[in-house]
């Protein structure tokens, strides 16, 4: 393995680093509680990854079991208790424990804890994952019944495959 080929060529460098502090709100809030903070955009990273931190209340929360074709997944516990799937079984991740998956690897979150959970969901490459997650919200906010025809054309369109 070696280092990529260079993308910037200047000489000096360049003062183009972005801070987030941590009492920014988040950019998305559900009807379930759940708070994601884009903390970094596909867009935002050249297309080079998507970072999301997703802070969850008590309630039970997360998707079934599922792949993507495209991207990588990875997951790492700040605070609380996630239940992650690894394709075999369920684990408890606790604060500090970390998960990736591959492209085509099954995996799936949950939060059964009873507590807030809070953790860094990172997606390579970049891909416009918020479209997805607001989908999501605002087919819960609005209590609209897509119909299931809709539902796997949204699934497909955000590399979303259920197991």
């Amino acid at each position: 393995m070696s280092y990529p080929e260079p993308v910037y060529l200047g000489d000096g460098g360049e003062v183009t680093a972005t801070f987030r502090p941590v009492h920014h709100e988040p950019e998305l809030r559900t009807v379930s509680g759940v708070e994601t903070h884009y903390l970094a955009t596909g867009k935002s990273t050249n297309g080079h990854f998507g970072l999301y931190r997703w802070d969850t209340g008590p309630q039970p929360t997360g998707p079934k079991p599922h792949f993507h074709r495209s991207i990588t997944e990875s997951f790492f516990v700040i605070s609380g208790t996630m239940r992650l799937y690894n394709g075999t079984k369920w684990i408890d991740g606790k604060a500090g424990d970390f998960l990736f998956v591959p492209e085509g690897g099954i995996h799936a979150f949950r939060n059964e804890s009873g507590e807030p959970v809070s953790m860094l969901i990172l997606f390579t490459p970049g891909a416009p994952r918020e479209g997805y997650f607001e989908g999501l919200a605002e087919i819960g906010a609005t209590g609209r019944k897509p119909s299931d025809e809709e539902m796997m054309e949204f699934y497909l369109r955000h590399d979303t495959f259920w197991t």
